[in-house]
């Protein structure tokens, strides 16, 4: 009896494997607008920017090293607190915008220096509000400040 056993293991074991799963309908994109552009690069400098993504006005981006000012919790001066871009946006269209962001610095030889990523966590930005957002650099970072030109992506859903 153990060798049937073992001869219906040695069959299951040699059998060709399950068909994949049947394939599911694609999943509906939600409405989603899309912005992709490379602009010059510049550390700790406002760079003015003149986007509109479907109603969102990007204004500028700032890159920099968030440090507590002096005399704001004396304790904690010159400290450092991450690497940021920083994006100013207003919703100048009709409904509510649900933005999301990411931007990668490249040197002149082209090299990636940094990457960031960020947007609406929570809720919208609404007709006619300016939001700021601060997009973090993690990880790779200490060579942000060399940077030459930066890439900026942003996805958009209504």
């Amino acid at each position: 009896m153990q060798t049937l056993t073992l001869a219906a293991l040695l069959c299951l074991a040699q059998a060709p494997p399950a068909p994949p799963p049947a394939a599911t309908a694609p999943v509906p994109e939600a409405s989603l607008s899309y912005f992709s552009e490379t602009f010059a690069f510049a550390w700790d400098r406002m760079i003015p920017l003149s986007v509109n993504v479907d109603g969102l006005k990007v204004h500028s981006i700032f890159f920099n090293r968030r440090v507590v000012q002096p005399g704001f919790f004396n304790i904690l001066k010159g400290a450092e607190f991450g690497t940021r871009a920083q994006v100013e946006v207003t919703n100048t269209g009709k409904h509510p915008k649900i933005p999301g962001f990411a931007v990668a610095v490249l040197d002149r030889d082209g090299k990636l220096v940094g990457v960031a990523s960020g947007g609406t966590k929570v809720g919208t930005i609404k007709p006619g509000e300016t939001e700021t957002f601060d997009l973090n650099f993690t990880q790779v970072k200490e060579r942000l400040a060399k940077g030459d030109r930066f890439l900026l992506a942003i996805e958009l859903r209504n």
